[in-house]
């Protein structure tokens, strides 16, 4: 007859040892927690790197609004309206009129970029630089114009004037920036519209490829084009849309070494107020982080045509009723209504 008897304690009065399988799960446990650790501290370091990377490499710009009693009232939204203004030059003159200065520096893209309220577009609009409108301090002259009579400030004080809404940011990119990312993206795919030549290209009509330096040689051509401006501004939609596509994929999203470089790259290219840091850039990225080229929309600000001032310049009439429209709608948060009746919507 067999007796019933309790394993015995152990001599040293100490625990008995845990069966090896409760051992093996906390190591699995350990394991798991370790792993999420380490992929933390990684991102966290990534996302460091990339900062400092933005905030050390970027250029600042001095002064980049006017006096806040020249410019409209803040509205109540969560929309954010950035002035894009391209550059082809980062010369002293630059350095000028991102100081508030009297500039002879060009800007030969200049874009509204309005992000809505809910996140799910982009709308980019050009402005013709020949727009003939109301600078404030000096009477009518070519938008262009503002940057030479007052630097950046005065840009933003005119656009904020003709659509009676603010501005929240303004980055300024030098064409060789555009040439950098492409390289850096490995080319960009743009459908060229009709078949150009500049002084070192050839562009055939339908998708091509294009390097950086054939990137740089598409944006800034306007002598190929009997429109001029109108085709210029056209192809460079057409470009920054292409970046946007080439960039918005989770092949270049999903690939640290691609964004690093990326960021790495490009920054010394770019001049921003001082508001828009890393920390601000990160936090519009993560509400657009579902955005796709699809959802890119660039259109041109309506005008009455090409004309001529009462000094004998050649101007773009602008057309104050579809400015009046813009307006109303950027207000409304509502530019995509108008974004479809456009021209040179995309």
């Amino acid at each position: 007859m067999s007796v019933y008897t309790e394993d015995p304690a152990p001599l040293d009065g100490g625990q008995r040892p845990r069966p090896k399988k409760s051992r093996t799960a906390r190591n699995v446990l350990l394991t798991v927690v370790a792993f999420f650790l380490v992929v933390a501290v990684g991102a966290g370091v990534y996302a460091f790197n990339l900062a400092n990377s933005f905030n050390t490499k970027s250029q600042k710009i001095e002064q980049a609004f006017p006096a806040e009693t020249a410019r409209p009232a803040e509205t109540k939204t969560d929309a954010v309206n950035l002035l894009l203004l391209g550059s082809d030059s980062r010369a002293a003159a630059l350095g000028e009129a991102e100081a508030g200065g009297a500039s002879d520096q060009r800007s030969d893209t200049m874009m509204w970029v309005h992000i809505p309220a809910d996140r799910k577009n982009i709308y980019m609009m050009s402005i013709m630089r020949d727009t003939w409108v109301q600078i404030p301090g000096h009477g009518e002259a070519k938008m262009n114009a503002a940057m030479a009579l007052g630097g950046i400030p005065l840009v933003v004080q005119t656009l904020e004037g003709m659509f009676d809404n603010r501005i929240d940011h303004v980055a300024v990119v030098d064409f060789e920036g555009f040439k950098a990312m492409t390289d850096a993206l490995g080319g960009v795919t743009v459908n060229v519209p009709a078949a150009f030549n500049t002084k070192q290209f050839s562009f055939s009509a339908g998708k091509q490829q294009l390097s950086g330096e054939q990137a740089l040689a598409f944006v800034r051509e306007r002598k190929a084009f009997t429109d001029g401006d109108y085709q210029r501004v056209k192809n460079q939609q057409l470009f920054l849309k292409a970046l946007m596509s080439k960039f918005l994929t989770a092949e270049t999203l999903t690939n640290p070494v691609r964004i690093s470089s990326l960021v790495d790259t490009v920054s010394p290219f770019v001049s921003v107020d001082k508001s828009l840091d890393a920390t601000a850039v990160g936090s519009l990225a993560v509400g657009l982080r579902n955005v796709r080229s699809s959802d890119v929309v660039s259109f041109t600000l309506p005008t009455l045509g090409i004309g001529t001032s009462a000094d004998g310049q050649s101007i773009v009439l602008r057309d104050d009723a579809a400015i009046a429209k813009v307006g109303a709608a950027l207000r409304d948060d509502t530019l995509g209504e108008v974004a479809k009746t456009a021209g040179s919507g995309s």
